[in-house]
């Protein structure tokens, strides 16, 4: 017995002096692949990597759904490169709606600080789930369905979303069918909607085809 410890004893000690990435801060200047972009030298790291104010500020919500979302994704803060989450700032003013959209890489956990905000996901199999949230509650919208969130009642909404990935990405409903070049005739044929209706959409959104 003691000589199979011996035996193994470099192999161990060898394994807990091995290198391990405590973090990978994003070098934004390389490629962007399936496990996240490669890591800044961990001689340029600095605290500041760690730390990002992006948030801090509302978001400006003069615009078509009277909402604003403020990203922190990797993109805008390196420093969650690979540790498998990110969040964003919903500035909602009264009246306001982020848009039926999914985040096809990541579940959501939305934390309400201000206002009344209705938020809600279609499920798979198309049960609806929806509620009022007002300030401190938490919703969960799991990865990838369809979801939506709109300010409740007269006043501006604030609110905050934890993804379970750095870069768990975004698709808006109507903008994916209406602001894109997917053909009116085809958005007709699939969606049931009336053409002239299509076409208005496309003319709201900038859409072609």
């Amino acid at each position: 017995m003691l000589h199979i410890l011996l035996l193994i004893l470099p192999l161990l000690l060898s394994i807990s002096h091995a290198s391990v990435n405590d973090f990978c801060v994003a070098d934004l200047n390389g490629p962007d692949g399936p496990s996240g972009y490669p890591c800044k030298p961990p001689t340029k790291v600095t605290p500041h990597d760690f730390v990002y104010a992006g948030l801090a500020a509302s978001g400006n919500t003069t615009n078509i759904i009277n909402a604003a979302v403020t990203p922190a994704f990797v993109a805008q803060f390196p420093g969650l490169n690979g540790l498998g989450l990110s969040a964003a700032r919903l500035d909602i003013a009264s009246g306001g709606v982020i848009p039926l959209h999914t985040h096809p890489g990541a579940s959501e956990l939305l934390i309400v600080t201000e206002g009344l905000v209705t938020a809600g996901f279609i499920a798979s199999d198309n049960s609806v789930y929806v509620k009022t949230l007002s300030k401190g509650q938490l919703f969960i919208l799991p990865q990838g369905l369809l979801h939506f969130q709109v300010a409740y009642g007269k006043s501006k909404a604030v609110a905050y979303a934890v993804f379970s990935s750095s870069n768990p990405g975004l698709q808006i409903l109507d903008f994916s069918l209406f602001a894109s070049n997917f053909p009116s005739s085809l958005i007709t044929q699939t969606t049931f909607l009336d053409p002239e209706q299509v076409k208005k959409l496309k003319s709201v959104l900038g859409g072609s085809g």
